[in-house]
């Protein structure tokens, strides 16, 4: 075991609030981290294409992103599996067939569909806003996913995973049912409802890439620490020697952490991290 540590970071509701919004304390603590000699990586269900720059020019260790389908280090791509062009096409189409918006997420960028602006945006607000928040009138899909592409071929072969917006369970328990050789997930913001499906390749998540970047790094899982807010962090604080919830996560991940520390926006990353000794008090 060594004193210097692999710390795995989910980005929403771990590293920045569902608004995207970066605590200063956040930024302070994955900085000193790594002056420290830590590494600190990304795990997240981000795809290359929507990691802003502010969270870029942190300084990074390496990025797993689209929930374990991709698994970049120092640089390095070790894993990357890819939904396959005819996978996409039969997602592309089913969306198509039941309306439903939907976003093709790539480490090139995120394709929208034709309808997303409009049919997608109460389920975009009410990931940002949470449940029972007022929606504010002049608000749009763009304030929450500015980096969103329309008018774009959506018949690809870079596809990490497919959100979908639901118009109701349904919609999820049928592609579950419709796409047996697929992951299928629900996602939703601070409150987790089901507000998303996705849609991504069978047999990853984000255990398997953290045991893929440990490996690329030759390190040991008992040097390991992961940070996260949701069911789908689970697997990795599993995986991790050290497992952290935030406080503002579900409570699923707090019931199952060695620790929970405070929330997104309480300054729960820094506090987590002196907690740690991954920084100085």
């Amino acid at each position: 075991m060594s004193d210097k540590k692999i710390v795995f970071l989910d980005v929403d509701g771990t590293i920045v609030t569902y608004d995207n919004v970066l605590p200063a304390s956040a930024a302070r603590a994955i900085r000193e981290a790594r002056a420290n000699g830590h590494r600190v990586l990304m795990c997240t269900g981000r795809s290359k294409g929507e990691v802003q720059p502010e969270l870029e020019e942190l300084g990074f260790d390496g990025m797993l992103g689209g929930n374990g389908a991709y698994v970049e280090v120092e640089g390095r791509v070790v894993m990357h599996r890819l939904v396959t062009s005819e996978q996409c096409r039969r997602i592309v189409d089913w969306c198509h067939e039941r309306g439903l918006a939907f976003y093709l997420e790539s480490n090139t960028g995120l394709f929208a569909s034709e309808n997303f602006r409009e049919a997608g945006r109460a389920a975009v607000l009410a990931y940002q806003l949470g449940e029972g928040e007022p929606v504010p009138a002049d608000a749009g899909v763009e304030d929450v996913f500015p980096l969103l592409r329309y008018g774009c071929e959506l018949y690809r072969d870079d596809v990490n995973k497919v959100s979908f917006a639901l118009t109701s369970y349904q919609d999820y328990l049928d592609a579950r049912r419709d796409f047996p050789d697929m992951k299928v997930g629900t996602w939703g913001g601070v409150d987790e409802r089901a507000l998303f499906g996705d849609l991504g390749p069978a047999g990853v998540d984000k255990a398997v890439a953290v045991r893929a970047a440990v490996e690329a790094i030759g390190a040991d899982m008992a040097d390991t620490i992961a940070f996260g807010d949701a069911k789908v962090d689970i697997p990795m604080l599993e995986a991790c020697a050290v497992g952290v919830a935030m406080g503002s996560g579900g409570p699923e991940i707090r019931a199952m952490a060695d620790f929970v520390t405070a929330g997104v926006d309480e300054d729960g990353l820094w506090k987590a991290f002196c907690h740690l000794g991954l920084v100085g008090e």
